[in-house]
């Protein structure tokens, strides 16, 4: 009988390694794994200890740094700096308008236009903002969710018109609609409508764009509204187990759609329990995708993600020790074994980032990647029997939390969380787990540095900050207005009238529309607004 010491050799054997001395300092050879013939390995079934036989020893992981302020010229400077400093992925950030489908010249954008990401109108200011950048070579990362098709087909007209053909664009669109009427509540239409508009990219790009990744299920946004570990564990794979069953209902077997789905988790400061978080969330997925959805290949039952440091860990007093905690939060989302990894910059309690602070946190990664010597060993923490045990336990408290879910939707994970969306079940547990975590802080039983506790320092001279002010909203409506006065007006018109009447059926794939809308240089606003009149809008009640 074949052991799994014996599967993982026969991978890893297969596998292209980095060149390099995998020893330590003082020249203690170091072996790619450790563990016992019949333990669990990575690259082996369930994956806990990683998706691939020989992680970082083959390929590091992304440095994929977010990025978005001002106008896309602003931003494909911050880009090209990104990628002249070392890191090899773009992640991009819009603004709150372009994040709600508004255009930026809406009464309701006034004074947010460029403040907490880049202003994107138009298809003009897709080309703007990736200008001279390769995208058939660097894989680019799209954190939008309720205009994320609409966001998404800007994107591929830009490329195209550019000379990169679809199928050779490779990366991934956040497109999590579900997490946002959970947790960060930038939605526009009604959760059912909404998942409308995630069936068909996820059917589109399993058809025409098979390196693109249609969904980033995210779970950092369910964390920093409040959620503990364990919620976002399992609310995050709630999530993707409810996209798997909405892509099921196009017909889609499950291994044509589920390799393209990923995930992306926040890195707490708790380091031990976000490491358990991980190996727990990539066992999970495995079994379920196995044994519930009837998936086959290994690309399936990987469990891939991205990770985030957390943006509430961060101060705005002392704001130089958020380096130390972004440093070990980085640590936790490596040791867990993370496939691509943002760390936010010291200034983000305060503002968006400046070029140093951004370069000091792409710094974090490469000491951590090329001195550390971490990424000699998969999983180095396999084994420890506390690790071992807070995984296990991560994994029992998201079984508790599915059995709810599940319980919501009479066995459909699917109807489970559109249900307790409409219920305010996530809602409601989010906000009590954030008013937990609040009342240990505010009586002292948790330590924050330099906030309840070492206050000294915080009457030191403050740092330098990134300013977007109101001549950078004013170019960008000048912008707008321009692109208005020079398309083709008719042009405009049939081709938003095309998306409205597909919109009204529920078998039409409603991608062509949007790009066919992109082309003609139709807004962010107006394709919303013309689907918006079949979809509705979305109301939340509030929460009691």
């Amino acid at each position: 009988m074949t052991t799994p010491r014996e599967v993982w050799q026969k991978a890893f054997t297969e596998s292209s390694v980095r060149p390099g001395a995998y020893e330590t300092m003082s020249g203690i050879p170091v072996q790619p794994v450790y563990g016992p013939d019949d333990g669990e390995f990575p690259g082996v079934y369930p994956y806990t200890r990683g998706p691939y036989a020989s992680m970082y020893r083959s390929k590091l992981w992304t440095m994929r740094m977010f990025a978005g302020f001002g106008t896309a010229d602003d931003t494909n400077k911050r880009f090209k700096d990104i990628i002249n400093s070392g890191g090899d992925g773009l992640s991009t950030a819009f603004d709150m308008p372009t994040l709600l489908g508004l255009d930026s010249d809406d009464t309701m954008s006034l004074g947010e236009v460029g403040r907490c990401g880049v202003a994107i109108d138009t298809v003009e200011d897709m080309d703007d903002l990736y200008r001279d950048i390769d995208l058939g070579k660097i894989t680019t990362s799209m954190t939008i969710n309720s205009p994320a098709a609409v966001l998404f087909s800007m994107f591929i007209a830009q490329a195209e018109r550019n000379g990169t053909p679809r199928a050779r664009l490779g990366g991934t669109l956040q497109n999590d609609i579900l997490k946002e009427y959970q947790a960060q509540k930038e939605f526009v239409f009604p959760p059912r409508q909404g998942m409308r508009l995630v069936r068909d990219t996820i059917a589109f790009t399993a058809a025409e764009m098979p390196k693109w990744h249609s969904v980033s299920i995210s779970g950092y946004h369910i964390r920093e509204a409040g959620s503990t570990a364990a919620e976002e564990l399992a609310f995050t794979l709630a999530n993707g187990f409810a996209y798997v069953e909405l892509a099921a209902q196009t017909g889609l077997s499950v291994d044509a759609f589920a390799p393209r789905l990923s995930f992306f988790f926040n890195a707490h400061i708790d380091f031990f329990e976000e490491i358990a978080k991980y190996r727990a969330a990539r066992r999970i997925w495995a079994r379920w995708l196995k044994e519930r959805y009837g998936a086959t290949s290994e690309r399936s039952l990987q469990l891939r993600f991205h990770t985030q440091t957390a943006g509430v860990s961060l101060t705005a007093q002392q704001p130089e020790v958020n380096i130390v905690r972004t440093a070990i939060e980085a640590l936790a989302g490596v040791l867990g074994g993370t496939q691509s990894l943002h760390t936010n910059s010291m200034d983000e309690a305060m503002a968006l980032p400046t070029e140093r602070a951004a370069r000091i946190a792409l710094r974090t990664q490469q000491v951590i990647a090329n001195e550390t010597n971490v990424t000699a060993v998969a999983d180095p923490l396999g084994g420890s029997w506390y690790v071992e045990e807070l995984t296990n336990e991560m994994e029992r408290r998201a079984e508790e939390i599915f059995a709810d879910i599940e319980a919501f939707g009479q066995g459909s994970m699917l109807d489970g969380c559109i249900n307790g969306i409409e219920e305010n079940w996530f809602q409601s547990r989010i906000a009590d787990s954030a008013y937990d975590l609040e009342r240990k802080f505010n009586s002292g039983e948790r330590i924050i540095v330099g906030v309840s506790h070492f206050l000294e320092g915080n009457d030191e001279e403050e740092i330098d900050l990134l300013r977007i002010t109101n001549e950078d909203e004013q170019k960008q409506r000048r912008r707008l207005e321009a692109v208005r006065s020079s398309r083709n007006s008719a042009a405009v018109a049939e081709s938003l009238a095309v998306l409205e009447t597909e919109a009204a059926d529920p078998e039409i794939n409603l991608m062509p529309a949007l790009i066919n809308a992109s082309n003609a240089r139709a807004t962010v606003g107006e394709m919303m607004k013309s689907m918006g009149t079949v979809f509705g809008r979305h109301i939340e009640v509030p929460t009691i």
